[in-house]
């Protein structure tokens, strides 16, 4: 059989070497935020001639927004992103570019105020913890007639905030040479990176309990093992079947769900691996109350669950 459980110190090596990598990130190069978490005014408009994106940065550098994000959407399409915008100073930016690339036309426009925008990013917190909360909760009342039903709830925790830190490092890393902003779409991502991690880890968990139950062995570990092996082929075929599709979303959709369909991506790879790596490891070492030995390597696991 398989040794899975034996592997953890590779495991855990792999998620602490992500762990620093996404924390040096977020300190290094942060998340930019959109305006729907900070404030400004975001446009989307096509121009009749061909331009390019560092002579429309210019041109707005010109115009007296310096610091304007500029990103192509597609063919002649760019999204432009500025400080906040009244209806005159709207007009004349519209009136410069015209002057400066020809006809353009407007597709959208949004503008969000810096209350409205500390108030989004508040709630978006609140979401955030409020769901953590609620999985915990959910996931040792699921498990309640097993012993100790907590430990698996903050397993499932431990696991889920692994993922969501590693997506937030990798996002703030590839973003920062993209010029990607955080929004609603990214707050969604990562609720979708929430439910899909613990949805795997449920599963293995839930694989335990009933090898638990048919009193599969008395040794924990081969326990944790035989429920791995058993349920990897549906781990891995079902973060396939989804992987597909958001890489269909990448590929078709564009820059409206952009930063949705890339942090999920990033969720649905490191979830399905805390799922099968971390949290089935975290549960063994607390139920052995053996915390020192977290990267202590089990060869032969496979031999001795034969024996068992």
């Amino acid at each position: 059989m398989t040794d899975i459980v034996g592997k953890r110190f590779w495991f855990f090596l792999v998620s602490g070497i992500l762990i620093v990598f996404s924390i040096v990130s977020l300190a290094t190069f942060g998340l930019k935020s959109g305006i729907e978490l900070s404030s400004g005014s975001m446009m989307t408009v096509h121009f009749e001639q061909t331009v390019d994106e560092s002579s429309l940065k210019q041109g707005l550098a010109e115009l007296g927004y310096p610091k304007a994000i500029v990103q192509r959407t597609g063919g002649d399409d760019f999204l432009i992103r500025t400080i906040e915008l009244g209806d005159e100073a709207k007009a004349t930016l519209e009136e410069g570019l015209t002057a400066r690339f020809g006809e353009i036309t407007e597709s959208q426009f949004s503008s969000v105020s810096p209350m409205v925008a500390s108030e989004t990013a508040r709630n978006a917190g609140i979401a955030i913890a409020v769901a953590a909360v609620g999985i915990l909760l959910y996931v040792t009342w699921a498990f309640r007639k097993m012993p100790k039903p907590f430990r698996y709830g903050t397993c499932a925790i431990i696991a889920l905030g692994h993922d969501i830190l590693i997506a937030l490092g990798l996002f703030s890393f590839i973003g920062h040479f993209l010029g990607w902003e955080t929004n609603l779409m990214f707050i969604t991502g990562i609720l979708a990176v929430a439910g899909y991690s613990i949805n795997d880890t449920v599963v293995i968990f839930d694989r335990i309990r009933e090898n638990l139950r048919r009193g599969v062995s008395s040794n924990f570990k081969v326990v944790v093992n035989n429920s791995l092996v058993e349920t990897l082929n549906r781990s891995l075929n079902t973060s396939l079947t989804t992987l597909f599709v958001d890489l269909a979303l990448i590929l078709f959709i564009g820059a409206s769900i952009q930063n949705f369909a890339v942090v999920l991506l990033i969720g649905i790879i490191i979830g399905t691996y805390s799922s099968i790596g971390l949290a089935p490891n975290l549960l063994i070492i607390w139920e052995e109350g053996k915390w020192s030995r977290l990267f202590e390597r089990h060869p032969q696991l496979a031999a001795k669950a034969e024996g068992q």
